[in-house]
């Protein structure tokens, strides 16, 4: 009976060994499922948030994130960024905005310069605007903003972007070492499935980069 009993075992060894990898496998799935379900959430949470434009609260700095533009004129999506940034600024949010954004080969202007022109025409003194033109994404654009010489005298920051950008932005000057909150523009021009698809990409991204940091991330997408 012992030695077949034993034979037994052995048989059902490998096919518990299949079942606990099932289980183990389903229960990482189902935990990632959860993870992307949370981020998600705040991600879409924190681009509907009024909390920071409604507050009547101050801040060192307004920072409004780059997007393209045309030949010195804002494109649609930056603009929508630049005009939250004028009604931010009408309430008395910071004395001072910054501007940020690179260019692509061939153009004759950055988006950090073409949002200074656009933001001085709606009204704000030149002298208030820092131009921080040189990044080519959000991180590398807060980290230099960091490094210049104007970082002293900035702590915390308000930044601006679309709805589905502002909770990645915000983990990232975070991570750079700024009091950082939120404020997403109301007229983006990202809607629908379009809307949908950036907010599920930034979710994966910071759902990565609490992971590994976002300065990991983006030596990665580099």
């Amino acid at each position: 009976m012992r030695p077949c009993a034993a034979s037994i075992l052995r048989l059902l060894a490998p096919a518990e060994r299949v079942r606990r990898a099932r289980f183990v496998a389903l229960a990482l799935l189902a935990s990632f499922a959860l993870y992307f379900a949370v981020t998600l959430a705040q991600v879409w949470g924190s681009g509907r948030s009024e909390a920071f434009a409604t507050s009547g609260q101050s801040v060192d700095a307004i920072v409004v994130l780059g997007a393209a533009q045309y030949d010195g004129r804002p494109s649609p999506q930056l603009r929508a960024r630049l005009d939250h940034v004028l009604r931010l600024w009408q309430r008395g949010a910071a004395p001072v905005v910054v501007v940020t954004g690179g260019k692509q080969s061939g153009d004759r202007f950055t988006e950090a310069e073409a949002g200074r022109e656009y933001l001085v025409a709606g009204g704000v003194p030149i002298e208030s605007i820092v131009v921080e033109p040189r990044g080519s994404s959000t991180f590398e654009s807060l980290q230099l903003l960091r490094d210049g010489a104007i970082a002293p005298t900035i702590d915390r920051v308000a930044i601006v972007s679309d709805p589905y950008h502002v909770l990645r932005a915000s983990l990232v000057a975070r991570e750079l070492g700024f009091d950082a909150t939120s404020s997403a523009t109301r007229t983006s021009v990202t809607r629908g499935s379009n809307a949908l698809l950036r907010n599920v990409r930034e979710s994966i991204g910071i759902m990565v980069g609490r992971i590994v940091g976002f300065r990991q991330l983006e030596s990665w997408l580099q």
